[in-house]
């Protein structure tokens, strides 16, 4: 009667220490694909709510002028606020992105791409752009003649920004390749060559439709390829 008290003992403590673990994988398994959502969901995020905004802003026009600028002027604390929370959203994705691939070409280095990308945002809402090209209305054409501390300072975080995502889109094409997922590779090659090419255009100071437009096509380019690689890694999550 001891042996079988014994065992049966032994077999429950064994099912309650698997329970246990299971409980631990599945909330660890939640929380990762939670952050990864948020991955998903800060592109259309700032995407609806930029485009919102420079629809119904006076002055605002898509063919001259970038989206930070909405930062400025009656209304300006919602492409702030819009900056910001984008900001945080990213931040909270490559931290997934950094639960998620625990092997492999830029297990390290692209989530901390994607978290300095994140935090750019926010350091571009926190030091806005200065205003330029016209808006807000009353505000004289052309590039600010006195640039102040907080937009050179806004303009050295998109710099930073860009540039880290630029190259986590070349990083997570490798890492697709050799997993043999060559659509995804050279999506986010054509992503990143795409996104460095409209960067090196609207850095020259060229405020031209054609360049504009161009980077706006970009900003959408990017935010499609972070939502599809964000929903990838959530869909096949171990």
């Amino acid at each position: 009667m001891s042996t079988t008290a014994s065992h049966d003992q032994s077999a429950v403590a064994r099912r309650s220490a698997e329970s246990v673990s299971n409980v631990d994988c599945t909330i660890e398994h939640r929380v990762t694909r939670s952050l990864l959502a948020y991955g998903v969901i800060a592109g259309p995020f700032y995407v609806a709510v930029s485009l919102a905004q420079a629809a119904v802003r006076d002055g605002f026009d898509l063919t001259r002028h970038e989206w930070s600028l909405l930062a400025n002027g009656t209304g300006g604390w919602i492409q702030i606020t819009n900056l910001v929370l984008t900001g945080l959203m990213v931040v909270a994705a490559g931290i997934g992105y950094r639960r998620a691939m625990r092997a492999g070409v830029g297990r390290r280095s692209v989530p901390v791409l994607l978290a300095a990308y994140g935090a750019s945002l926010v350091a571009a809402g926190v030091f806005r752009a200065d205003p330029m090209g016209g808006f807000p209305a009353g505000t004289p054409d052309g590039p600010p003649v006195d640039p102040t501390l907080h937009g050179m300072l806004h303009m050295v975080a998109g710099a930073i920004g860009f540039l880290a995502l630029i190259i986590a889109t070349f990083v997570l094409a490798r890492r697709f390749r050799r997993g043999g997922r060559t659509g995804r590779a050279v999506g986010c090659i054509v992503t990143g060559v795409a996104f460095l090419s409209a960067f090196v255009g609207i850095a020259t100071g060229t405020t031209t439709p054609v360049i504009n437009l161009a980077f706006t096509a970009a900003v959408l380019l990017v935010w499609a390829w972070l939502c599809s690689t964000s929903a990838h890694l959530y869909k096949h999550l171990p």
